[in-house]
């Protein structure tokens, strides 16, 4: 496995990135949580460290399966996930894209410890 260094946070990732999309099957297809351990340790076992998810792959069961497939190995996994994923439902600013957040470059930068505390909120959760 290659690596490259993350911008300049000295982190080396994996050239290759594992998306963890189909992880589950709450869409009536996907892999099983069995199927979705053997493709993990595979990757791992290869070398990879980076790791796509988002809250809304499989319904956040890719996320759960991740959770539980990094125990004891979680500093060693670069985890890649997206915060601006809206949930299925009817509210147009539940990925919080709104006008007021693509506003003026001095309100995004006052706005972004709030959006980091949103996003660790999440990543919590």
């Amino acid at each position: 496995m290659r690596y490259k260094l993350l911008g300049n946070s000295g982190l080396r990732v994996s050239e290759l990135c594992l998306g963890t999309m189909t992880f589950g099957e709450d869409w009536g297809w996907g892999a099983s949580k069995e199927e979705s351990r053997k493709v993990y340790d595979a990757f791992q076992e290869a070398g990879g460290n980076f790791i796509d998810t988002a809250n809304v792959y499989t319904n956040g069961t890719s996320e759960q399966l991740l959770g539980e497939f990094m125990e004891g190995h979680r500093d060693r996994v670069v985890l890649a996930t997206k915060d601006t994923n809206a949930a299925p439902g009817n509210d147009p600013n539940a990925a919080r894209m709104s006008r007021e957040r693509r506003g003026s470059r001095a309100r995004s930068h006052r706005r972004r410890s709030e959006n980091d505390e949103n996003a660790m909120a999440s990543v919590e959760a």
